[in-house]
């Protein structure tokens, strides 16, 4: 049998992978979507009780609506309405596919995955940054029970947790726990809360802080990780405290690794910002583009799926033109 050549191959399902197979379809373009997880996969993976930032009128694709009980659309929300997406528009998804090597020219590349060989004149990477946890880099890291990705609270429930971070996911992960009956602890390394947490969630955290419900310890840093306690380095001295869990929710970047094997070039220094045309979104690999959050290297503040929903439009329009 003859392999069918694609026009383009999208590496990724989440919101803007999905989008940028939407265009495709919209322009008539014979597209496939691989994806190495479940669909939105990162979204799948965010905590159960997860609320977003933004009005679920900023989260949709397709101009399909995304009707949400909330003035906040929660997690649960977001996978129905994906899926929906995905199922109205038929998308050409294979999922549970990784992709591993690329190669070849603009108009002819060959993409091998975990599971076939396909060819494509066009490839789009919209794989997020959500796969690569950022380690701590201390000894009992690779202990069983240091995660880095925090699903439900339930769980830890009359647990010492530790937890590593002051962004949205550690401060929620710190009040849920502490809510079901853990015995929480924070390490952190500057000297308050994140300013970019939820305003609804950051006077909650700071008040269990300052009544003692929430142990934090400000700029101070986790050095080792034993089995039934850990170490903490801080202003007054190297701080030793029982443990069971430790919750490192540290951030997350992308898989730097694999856009070096595409041969696409990243600035060399603390953002590691991907080459690509913000115009058109083509990366200093000709015919492979870029789309959503990993665009923005570590700089994971930058793009979101609200302002970065239109990568999809300045793809498409390039490919056709």
């Amino acid at each position: 049998m003859n392999t069918p050549v694609f026009d383009v191959i999208i590496i990724g399902a989440g919101p803007i992978g999905l989008n940028c197979g939407i265009e495709c379809a919209r322009n008539g373009l014979n597209y496939l979507i691989i994806e190495k997880g479940c669909l939105v996969n990162s979204i799948y993976n965010y905590p159960a009780n997860m609320t977003f930032f933004s009005t679920s009128d900023k989260l949709e694709i397709g101009g399909l609506p995304f009707v949400s009980v909330n003035l906040k659309p929660t997690r649960a929300e977001a996978l129905e309405y994906y899926r929906r997406a995905a199922a109205f528009y038929k998308l050409n998804i294979r999922l549970f596919e990784s992709a591993e090597a690329i190669s070849g020219t603009d108009g002819c590349f060959s993409l091998r995955t975990s599971k076939g060989n396909y060819t494509s004149k066009k490839i789009i990477v919209s794989t997020g940054f959500y796969d690569v946890p950022v380690e701590l880099g201390v000894p009992g890291e690779d202990m069983a029970k240091v995660r880095h990705y925090y699903k439900d609270p339930h769980y830890y429930a009359f647990q010492h947790v530790v937890v590593v971070g002051a962004g949205n996911s550690a401060v929620d992960a710190a009040l849920e726990t502490y809510r079901k009956g853990a015995v929480v602890s924070m390490v952190i390394k500057g000297s308050g809360i994140d300013e970019r947490v939820k305003y609804w969630v950051k006077p909650d955290i700071e008040n269990r802080i300052k009544e003692g419900s929430v142990k934090a310890y400000f700029n101070s840093q986790l050095t080792e990780i034993d089995a039934d306690k850990v170490s903490i380095n801080t202003p007054q001295g190297i701080v030793s405290v029982k443990n069971n869990f430790v919750l490192a929710m540290t951030g997350y970047r992308p898989n730097f690794t694999f856009l070096e094997n595409l041969g696409i070039q990243c600035t060399n220094d603390k953002k590691q910002l991907p080459a690509h045309n913000p115009d058109t979104m083509e990366t200093n690999i000709a015919g492979i583009y870029m789309a959503g959050v990993v665009c923005g290297g570590l700089d994971t503040h930058t793009y979101f799926i609200e302002n970065s929903r239109e990568h999809a439009q300045k793809i498409l329009a390039h490919i056709v033109a």
